[in-house]
């Protein structure tokens, strides 16, 4: 199955509502340094087509439960380096909006303008990730995706096409990129309602990437993961008192600019209808 319940390994900080995953490509070609799907995806930062990808989401849109809304994408980002050769994501959505289904679209990329004409007249709802705007630090954690500049651009391009769009701003790491007063300030001017965040919860491999570009940030942050900090599943976490302050200063930042906010499985701040921006979904 392409079109599976969403299923975070049965994690307990996981607060999503139950909906669909849906990943049109195996693999991302971003290649961010913090991504976990390095951990189980062979050859993850080489993103492929999977095969009969059409004729199978046609069969599989059929038998979902019409309540529930489809997330794309979850392991993969839909709008991935090759999908301006292959557009199999505007495929996708165009069989969604043919059966009526809801999606939200999660992505760091700012290609989904080209699908504009299809998103703008079906259920759905926008969510880019954003991690910082200076654009060196994003040149080094999320070397093949768009500049943050222009995937603000392409937010606010939506909005004023009326879709209602979210913001992740994750991973937050600290040292790094946790001073984002500026970045939420801009969200809010261009018309984005709801903001994600999350800290950086690395897995072996992330964390060598990491310290590989940030080796004296990484220096500094060892004793907070893997001495103060915890292990859940198969991630290193900060400690429940260090996550919480970092969260609780952007939360107050999206309250003062006059924007909703959720946390992504940290287990505490899920202050809206939806932690991850579903509820915008029209």
């Amino acid at each position: 199955m392409l079109i599976n319940i969403f299923d975070p390994w049965k994690s307990k900080l996981c607060t999503c509502p139950k909906k669909y995953s849906f990943n049109p490509y195996t693999g991302c070609g971003h290649r961010c340094i913090y991504c976990y799907i390095t951990s189980y995806i062979r050859n993850a930062f080489n993103p492929r087509v999977k095969k009969e990808l059409i004729k199978r989401v046609r069969k599989e849109v059929k038998k979902i439960d019409r309540r529930l809304y489809i997330s794309m994408s979850n392991s993969s980002d839909p709008y991935t380096t090759i999908d301006k050769e292959y557009k199999l994501t505007r495929a996708c959505l165009k069989i969604f909006k043919e059966n009526d289904v809801r999606v939200l679209i999660v992505t760091k990329s700012d290609l989904f303008l080209r699908d504009l004409d299809i998103i703008g007249d079906m259920k759905a709802s926008i969510s880019v990730t954003i991690t910082t705007l200076d654009e060196e630090i994003a040149e080094k954690l999320e070397p093949n995706a768009p500049e943050p500049s222009r995937r603000l651009k392409a937010l606010e391009k939506a909005v004023s096409r009326g879709i209602r769009v979210s913001c992740r701003i994750d991973p937050i790491i600290p040292f790094l990129n946790e001073d984002v007063e500026e970045l939420v300030k801009e969200l809010s001017c261009i018309g984005v309602e709801h903001v994600v965040s999350s800290t950086f919860k690395p897995r072996h491999d992330s964390w060598r990437r990491f310290k590989e570009k940030f080796p004296k940030i990484a220096d500094r942050l060892e004793k907070f993961y893997f001495i103060n900090g915890e292990r859940v599943q198969n991630s290193y976490y900060l400690s429940r008192e260090f996550r919480y302050r970092l969260m609780r200063k952007i939360r107050d930042l999206c309250k003062k600019y006059g924007m909703t906010f959720s946390t992504c499985r940290e287990g505490f701040l899920k202050e809206a209808k939806s932690c991850d921006g579903s509820h915008l979904i029209l």
